[in-house]
């Protein structure tokens, strides 16, 4: 079972703590990211091993380095329309073999599979990047 617990003592800023970490978010400051942020951020370091994983299951020996550069479009009212993650990574894999690691992950990463599918990341990937 997970657990968490989100304390707001005023205003929008809330400070959750999970697993004895405490992660600050605020809707209205650039003090702390946003809920929307943290999503996009939650959302990437999850890809990021679930290409890890997806790679060693795939039998890459690494992928070295990886860096997902992250984009997203709001609709009129501000709600998340798309998302879009460029993907380097240092290893020099063939384009083919990179984009099955892209799909295994689709399969591994838990927060792809808690996005309704139409805002789930459009991803491409790059090899040898570094």
């Amino acid at each position: 079972m997970l657990e968490s617990t989100t304390t707001s003592t005023d205003g929008y800023r809330t400070v959750s703590r999970i697993q004895g970490s405490e992660l600050a978010i605020d809707a209205r400051t650039e003090d702390d990211p946003s809920p929307t942020d943290t999503l996009l951020a939650s959302y990437a370091s999850c890809y990021t091993v679930a290409l890890r994983i997806g790679a060693r299951q795939r039998d890459i020996d690494g992928l070295g380095r990886i860096e997902i550069d992250t984009e997203a479009d709001r609709d009129d009212e501000n709600d998340l329309e798309a998302v879009r993650f460029t993907v380097t990574v240092e290893t020099d894999a063939p384009d083919e073999t990179l984009r099955a690691v892209v799909d295994r992950a689709n399969d591994l990463c838990h927060v792809h599979d808690a996005i309704r599918e139409e805002l789930r990341a459009d991803v491409s990937i790059h090899g040898d990047g570094f």
